[in-house]
């Protein structure tokens, strides 16, 4: 059974001559009116409907996204001024409840949705939850969806690594393939090749662990030993578990890692990685993670009841529309859609 419903992330040139004859001047008059008509209408058709909406938005869930949220409801108002806007953004992990619990119109997902968080819903709703990519979680800033990547201390000779050796890495292994304890197993050879391998890693309750696991792990589970870091807080200021990972990694050659590349420090080096056997591997560069190749990059949603009301479906559609993704890359962190991805979203907005 489904628990939700995201789709998945899978100017003419016109040009005429200066010579025209007058006949010509007179008879094209109807053709550039109907090309301007034509055009316009185009380009609006990825914006809002051109008729005024009115009514109540209720938003809860992301604070980590309420400046971009500020963006599109100051986007979209200039096209339907009288719909506003109630907003509740106290975290992700209110948005569901407030949508199942009749409190909201949208929940904004600072990340996936978690299982439990699907069953709940289904269970109060009848029905699977539905919800659509708004926008690619960030390259590198922390708590904004930031992508993750993996790295070894920089010793380390490997070049890259397939998704099936990271599972081998940080899950127990099952009856298809079996945990990998020593560097030779991955193909390292020298004096690294039979010390043991040492996982670093996020709490496994965290966001980041919860999204490597549905990606990378699936039905397998984390291998025992994985030294695991929460954030912390030292002299009243937060410290991000993903700079603590890489500071552990830092002094241990026989360390990998997941983490942020906003930590990244000299000792340690980003590995790349494959996704298709005999593919090239894949550098986790923000160019990569911006067109959505790289694997582990991730995105932020927007999950809506179902039948969705009208000042819904067009605000989410603006919110889909090109200048709905300007206001994602104005925002700064996040990244837009790309193209194929904002298209097969936008079709699931009904």
């Amino acid at each position: 059974m489904a628990l939700f419903r995201v789709i998945p992330q899978s100017a003419t040139n016109l040009q005429f001559s200066r010579t025209l004859r007058p006949s010509f001047l007179r008879t094209s008059r109807f053709f550039f009116v109907f090309v301007a008509v034509f055009v316009s209408t185009s380009l609006f058709a990825q914006s809002p409907t051109p008729y005024s909406l009115s009514g109540t938005i209720r938003a809860w869930g992301s604070a980590q996204m309420a400046e971009l949220m500020t963006l599109w409801e100051r986007g979209f108002r200039r096209h339907h001024q009288g719909v506003q806007f109630e907003d509740k953004l106290g975290g992700t992990i209110s948005g569901m409840g407030g949508l199942y619990g009749g409190g909201a119109d949208l929940s904004l997902m600072g990340r996936e949705i978690w299982p439990a968080e699907a069953m709940a819903y289904e269970q109060m709703a009848g029905h699977p939850a539905t919800g659509v990519q708004v926008a690619l979680g960030s390259f590198d800033v922390p708590t904004k969806a930031d992508a993750l990547v993996i790295f070894v201390h920089r010793d380390n000779p490997i070049a890259s690594l397939s998704l099936a050796q990271l599972s081998a890495i940080f899950g127990c292994g099952d009856e298809r393939s079996k945990s990998a304890q020593t560097w030779s197993e991955l193909g390292v050879a020298g004096s690294l090749a039979e010390a043991p391998i040492h996982a670093y890693g996020y709490k496994l309750d965290n966001a980041a662990a919860i999204f490597f696991k549905s990606v990378v792990l699936k039905n397998v589970e984390w291998r025992c030993g994985i030294k695991t870091f929460a954030n912390q807080t030292k002299n009243g200021k937060r410290v991000d578990s993903g700079e603590l990972i890489l500071e552990a990694l830092k002094s241990d050659p026989y360390g990998i890692a997941i983490s942020n590349p906003h930590y990244a420090n000299a000792d340690v080096k980003a590995v790349p990685l494959v996704t298709i056997p005999g593919s090239a591997p894949i550098v986790p560069t923000k160019t990569a993670i911006a067109s959505g190749t790289y694997p582990l990059s991730r995105a932020v949603y927007i999950f809506f009841n179902q039948p969705a009301s009208t000042p819904v479906q067009e605000f989410l559609r603006y919110v889909l529309s090109n200048e709905g993704q300007q206001d994602v890359v104005r925002e700064g962190a996040y990244l837009p859609l790309p193209e194929s991805v904002r298209q097969q979203q936008l079709n699931n907005v009904r």
